[in-house]
Parts: C-alpha cells; structure tokens; sequence
C-alpha cells in the first residue's frame, strides 16, 4: 500500500486523532448546539488536519509554512473551542485538560515544523 508524505510526518496521526476525540466528545453535547457548537468545532479540528495533509502536498516551502500556520491557527480555534464548551458544562475538566495536552504536543509539533521550514 503507498503513504502519502502528509501520513509520515509526526504530526498528522495526532491531529487525526483529536479529530477523533472531538467528534466522540460532541456527540454528547446538547440537540440545541446541532447547529451552533457542533459544527464550528468539528470544521476547526477537520482543518488542522487537512491543512497539514495540503501544506505537505505544497512543492514550495513559503507554501508549505503558510498551509501548517492555518493548521496552527485552526488548532487554537479548537481549544478555544473546547474552553467553551467546558464553560457551558458540556465537557468536564478532565475532558479539557485530555484535550489540551493533545493539542499542546500538536502545536510544538506545528511549531518546529514551521521553523523547520523556515531556517533551510
């Protein structure tokens, strides 16, 4: 079976993973969030991995840094996400804080990658 670029980088298994967790954690939220929470964390966290996915299929590195910043972006949109969502009792804190050490890794991850791209 070929693997794609995006499948070997550290990254993108952790960023499908919380993509995963996500989607498990909002299926227990309430009917009334169908249209309003569910949907926006879900786009945010689908991004991260979709952006790290495209910036490795990118042939320039200036391309390539710019697709793992939105990742970047994105993942910080989830956690703000995932803060809220806490507030609103959807999510205990030991749901968040799972959460956030998950992101936290993708993020140094995201970082060093950029850096990466950067300095060479």
């Amino acid at each position: 079976m070929y693997t794609f670029n995006f499948e070997k980088l550290e990254v993108w298994p952790k960023s499908r993973l919380l993509s995963k967790k996500t989607y498990l954690l909002t299926q227990e939220f309430p009917e009334t969030e169908r249209f309003g929470l569910i949907p926006q964390l879900r786009r945010a966290v689908i991004s991260v991995c979709s952006n790290i996915a495209e910036g490795s299929s990118r042939w320039s590195k200036k391309e390539k840094v710019h697709f793992y910043n939105v990742a970047f972006s994105s993942l910080m949109e989830t956690m703000n996400q995932l803060i809220l969502a806490n507030d609103l009792k959807y999510i205990d804190n030991n749901e968040l804080s799972e959460m956030r050490s998950g992101i936290h890794i993708i993020s140094m991850i995201l970082i060093n990658l950029t850096k990466s791209m950067k300095s060479d």
